[in-house]
């Protein structure tokens, strides 16, 4: 499979399941090519194009022909200049490498990454939360990360992995969109009556069973495992966390438990006084499901070869 087809493959996979729906990300790539053709043409030269086609601007192929053949790839959770460095020690002891996947995003991916959150708002809309609240509150949250990103060194890995001729690519959103998704159908349909079968409902799959071999699984951070799990929200996808004021709205459309990547302690003191439950499920491990559950789909038409690097461990479901 050619690196164009296998990225262009992943973002549409990302597409059909991500949680606001097939419809709604394309009517927002349809806004996108409307707000383009009215931009200036020195505003055009600046423009994203590939943002027409890819509502992700946190997954990108960062360097390397498209038409490179991609048949061995190393895959990390993250990756630098140090796993890159890897990559190239790994060729020179025979390994065939001719991708290097990340799932968090560098380069211009990760400049970007507040773009994405505006996809939260309307997730929680579909979870009861009026579309004008959501989005007031995320409005302030999307411009904080969009600050805190502005002084980073975002190309290191890039330049180490373009000077090394090694194809570098990252998939994010799509990834995360795989495990909001395949958890929040898991739990409609398993319908966990306590935070005790929320855990033991995470406990059969494969990586998070793993994750608790290393001592980090998941665990009840907010609630008891006897509380009832009640109305359940999966929060693992829209780039980083949301903003800590939408816990308020969040119980007062229902919901009583948080399934999540991470939570930081200013957004846990807030979910606490919203006397919402929080389970973590784990980062690391959540974004192995993710992109164990993306490769599982891409794979469906070809095969590859993996090297595990940088926490990541692939499973097949």
């Amino acid at each position: 499979m050619k690196l164009k087809d296998f990225y262009k493959k992943a973002i549409e996979i990302g597409i059909e399941n991500d949680p606001r729906g097939k419809e709604n990300v394309i009517k927002e790539l349809e806004k996108r090519r409307k707000d383009f053709e009215e931009l200036k043409p020195s505003e055009k030269e600046l423009f994203d194009m590939e943002s027409l086609n890819n509502p992700y601007s946190d997954s990108r192929i960062l360097t390397g022909p498209e038409d490179a053949e991609i048949k061995n790839i190393l895959i990390g959770i993250d990756i630098d200049v140090g796993e890159i460095l890897l990559a190239e020690t790994l060729k020179s002891k025979g390994n065939d490498i001719d991708l290097i996947l990340s799932h968090h995003p560098s380069g211009k991916a990760l400049a970007n990454l507040y773009s994405v959150m505006n996809m939260q708002s309307d997730i929680f809309n579909i979870f009861g939360v009026p579309i004008n609240i959501a989005e007031s509150l995320m409005e302030k949250r999307i411009s904080e990360v969009e600050r805190r990103l502005l002084p980073g060194n975002h190309t290191r890995a890039i330049d180490a992995a373009r000077l090394l001729g090694i194809p570098l690519m990252c998939l994010h959103t799509p990834a995360d969109n795989m495990v909001a998704s395949y958890l929040q159908k898991l739990f409609e349909k398993e319908k966990p009556f306590l935070l005790s079968d929320i855990i033991d409902i995470l406990m059969t799959i494969p990586e998070y069973k793993n994750s608790s071999r290393e001592g980090i699984g998941p665990k009840i951070v907010l609630g008891a495992k006897n509380r009832k799990a009640g109305k359940i929200f999966v929060d693992m996808t829209g780039g980083t966390e949301g903003a800590k004021e939408i816990f308020e709205s969040l119980t007062n459309s229902g919901i009583s438990t948080i399934v999540g990547m991470h939570i930081s302690e200013e957004h846990r003191k807030q979910a606490e006084k919203h006397h919402l439950n929080v389970i973590i499920a784990g980062h690391i491990s959540s974004d192995n499901l993710g992109l164990n559950l993306l490769l599982d789909e891409i794979s469906k038409t070809e095969t590859f070869n993996i090297l595990e690097c940088s926490g990541f461990k692939r499973f097949t479901h």
